[in-house]
């Protein structure tokens, strides 16, 4: 089964993009969804991240996200050695849910994917990309966030323009069915590639 990793910036719509391909029966892994589920279950996470950020960053059992992401989205090296503990064990659990699919390709969103090198173990990439401003706008209507720390997460993250290098295919997300199109059109072509 081919691996077609799908990434982009945060607000860009790679969680849209996913739903459209899942909504053709391809089978979809959200990175992210997984990484908060193995935070709040697995031990050996709890463990290193409470030694890496304290006592707060877990509340109720829970990880505090708005705690932890104020603290690693302003110190790249704390972010990376969070990342350097939950992506290794997303990894694991993704190599875990592959064996269990049965298409042609299966897609696996991930936010920094060519950041981290998870790109390497994709066979093709898909980029979405959106204006800087629409995407801030996004965040903004969907999370209890401000612009300035929209800004801190994105300067964590690559920008379009060298993602675009690494991109097999590029999905500009501007309406819902303009974005539907570009997914059919790379649906059919990953679907005959088989």
């Amino acid at each position: 089964m081919k691996i077609i990793g799908l990434t982009g910036g945060i607000g860009s719509g790679k969680t849209t993009v996913a739903k459209m391909f899942k909504n053709n029966g391809v089978p979809v892994y959200i990175a992210d969804v997984e990484a908060k589920l193995l935070t709040n279950r697995s031990k050996y996470i709890k463990k290193k991240v409470i030694a890496l950020l304290g006592e707060k960053a877990y509340r109720e059992g829970h990880l505090d996200r708005k705690f932890v992401a104020n603290i690693v989205f302003n110190d790249t090296e704390k972010l990376k050695a969070l990342n350097a503990i939950i992506h290794p064990r997303v990894a694991q659990h993704f190599s875990r849910w592959i064996k269990k699919q049965n298409a042609p390709y299966c897609i696996k969103e991930a936010a920094i994917l060519f950041e981290n090198g998870g790109y390497k173990q994709c066979d093709q990439t898909i980029l979405v990309v959106a204006d800087r401003a629409v995407r801030i706008q996004r965040v903004l209507q969907r999370d209890n966030t401000t612009v300035e720390e929209i800004e801190a997460r994105m300067s964590n993250q690559w920008d379009d323009d060298k993602k675009k290098e690494l991109a097999d295919y590029i999905i500009k997300n501007t309406t819902l069915e303009e974005t539907q199109k570009q997914v059919d059109a790379i649906h059919a072509k990953l679907s005959k590639s088989q």
